[in-house]
């Protein structure tokens, strides 16, 4: 499995520090430099283990790991130049898995993220596991992957093969933001160089699924980032 790693660093230096140590181990890097940065990152990639300096501008680590905590599950180690007991209280209580004081050793950083990883990658196996893989639902939206057919309200829905590929992208990551790029590379197995097709295909998808296309319950556009499957089909948007 190939593990992307979110690095959320103010310092450059120790930022792009740790990017190194971690593609000896070929993780997949993604960095920002303050947690709204880093919020962005997440909500537009998968993300299975965040590394979140304590001390930043604009957003700190214990406000972004209180946001990242309202949606996903993955690992987070927060880093710290402090050593107080209360910094590591803190971030533990809001919901990091680790806690490191800079400046540390590179090994033991590395083993902290693998050992983090084995016991996600375990409990992804096991959540997974208890979910059908055949199908996915979303409120009445209903996707079979044996059967090749899309349901909504036990409704059929007609969708061309590029539109279901589309369709069970999102649906396998409910409240999961894609951007354009994400989703062609996804479905059309190459490098995203021209986007608008994706537009088309989303809207639709959109017209077949949708009650009301102009307020749409379930796929939802997030303006200037990307397409989602809203969770619950709350019109949020």
């Amino acid at each position: 499995m190939d593990y992307n790693i979110l690095i959320v660093e103010d310092e450059i230096e120790i930022c792009d520090a740790i990017e190194i140590y971690l593609k000896t181990q070929n993780y997949h890097i993604f960095k920002a430099h303050n947690g709204e940065e880093g919020l962005k990152i997440v909500e537009s990639q998968i993300i299975h283990l965040a590394i979140v300096d304590i001390m930043m501008s604009i957003m700190d680590g214990i406000q972004m790991t209180m946001k990242i905590r309202e949606k996903y599950d993955f690992p987070i180690i927060m880093l710290s130049a402090k050593s107080e007991d209360i910094d590591k209280v803190t971030g533990l209580n809001i919901g990091a898995d680790d806690y490191m004081t800079k400046p540390f050793v590179p090994m033991e950083l590395l083993a902290r993220v693998s050992s983090h990883l084995r016991r996600y990658r375990k409990y992804l196996d096991v959540t997974t596991s208890k979910q059908p893989q055949n199908v996915y639902t979303v409120g009445g939206l209903e996707l079979n992957l044996d059967t090749k057919t899309v349901s909504v309200d036990n409704r059929p829905i007609k969708v061309t093969p590029i539109e279901f590929k589309i369709l069970q992208l999102l649906m396998a990551y409910p409240g999961k933001v894609f951007s354009a790029e994400n989703i062609y590379e996804s479905v059309w197995k190459e490098d995203a160089i021209n986007t608008d097709t994706v537009m088309v295909h989303v809207r639709n998808l959109r017209e077949k699924i949708e009650l009301d296309p102009k307020h749409p319950q379930y796929l939802k556009v997030v303006w200037g980032v990307g397409y989602k499957i809203e969770k619950q089909g709350r019109d949020e948007l």
